[in-house]
């Protein structure tokens, strides 16, 4: 949908959020979700990192480190553990992307039109959220999907469920802060090279790839901190048991709400006053 389908600003209308009632967000959110949405169809290419990332790091890890990690000939048990552990990683790369896409949005003019407009400022950030938990779980799907022809096995559907669903939780408190970034840095450079020296350090400095009881002390405290891994051996918990898991849940979940609390309202006013 064009932007040019939306109503064009009137004085009489306060754009600010406050003023605007809750129909009214859910409404302009709704068509900015869409409008989202019908890019993708237009730039088909956009999906290329939700789709080939989940196949490219199965494969890597598991047939590349697979067995040095599990053992040779234990890749089936290595896949069971790397799979959860890349649910937590898929949310954090598809995050990443979500503030260069905002940023591009400013450099092209397109967010100069949004806040233009009559609408909630936060609506133009949460529709674009919506729609990458949207790619989020096809990138889920996806590597799923890789994982069970690998030979992963999960014992409790229901949990999967949950798994995925705590992940989902997670990545969306992930991508305020990145949309944060996609507003006050000056280009997407700069954000894939700031997101880069964040994220490789979490996503390695935890138990996503592999058991951190060979870590030195040090790495192992910072492992015990890193929400990554928390998120990782929550996963792994609901899906097939053997450990407890509420400690590591809550941990991900205050975690998710934290992240939101702090970073959304940094967000929508960095966007609102924005020059």
């Amino acid at each position: 949908m064009s932007t040019a389908t939306l109503s064009a600003p009137s004085p009489k209308v306060d754009q600010a959020d406050g003023r605007i009632g809750i129909r009214a967000h859910l409404r302009h959110t709704g068509a900015l979700a869409r409008r989202n949405l019908l890019w993708i169809r237009q730039d088909p290419e956009s999906m290329f990192d939700a789709v080939l990332m989940p196949i490219v790091f199965t494969l890597l890890f598991v047939f590349v480190f697979g067995g040095a990690i599990a053992g040779k000939g234990n890749q089936d048990q290595y896949v069971n553990y790397v799979v959860p552990g890349l649910m937590a990683m898929m949310g954090m790369n598809i995050a990443m992307g979500v503030g260069t896409g905002f940023n591009q949005d400013f450099q092209t003019g397109v967010m100069d039109r949004f806040r233009s407009l009559p609408i909630a400022r936060s609506s133009v950030l949460i529709a674009k959220i919506t729609v990458e938990i949207g790619r989020m779980l096809v990138a889920t799907a996806i590597l799923l999907a890789v994982g069970f022809m690998l030979g992963l096995s999960v014992s409790n559907v229901p949990g999967l469920f949950a798994a995925i669903g705590l992940a989902l939780v997670f990545g969306s408190g992930i991508m305020w802060i990145f949309l944060t970034m996609g507003v006050v840095m000056k280009n997407a450079q700069a954000i894939q090279g700031m997101g880069f020296l964040v994220l490789m350090p979490l996503q390695f400095g935890s138990s996503i790839f592999a058991p951190t009881d060979s870590m030195p002390g040090w790495l192992q405290a910072f492992t015990d901190y890193n929400p990554l891994s928390s998120l990782a051996d929550a996963a792994r918990g609901l899906m097939n048991g053997g450990a407890p898991i509420a400690h590591d849940v809550w941990v991900t979940l205050i975690w998710s709400v934290v992240l939101t609390a702090v970073m959304a309202p940094i967000a929508i006013h960095k966007f609102r006053t924005k020059s």
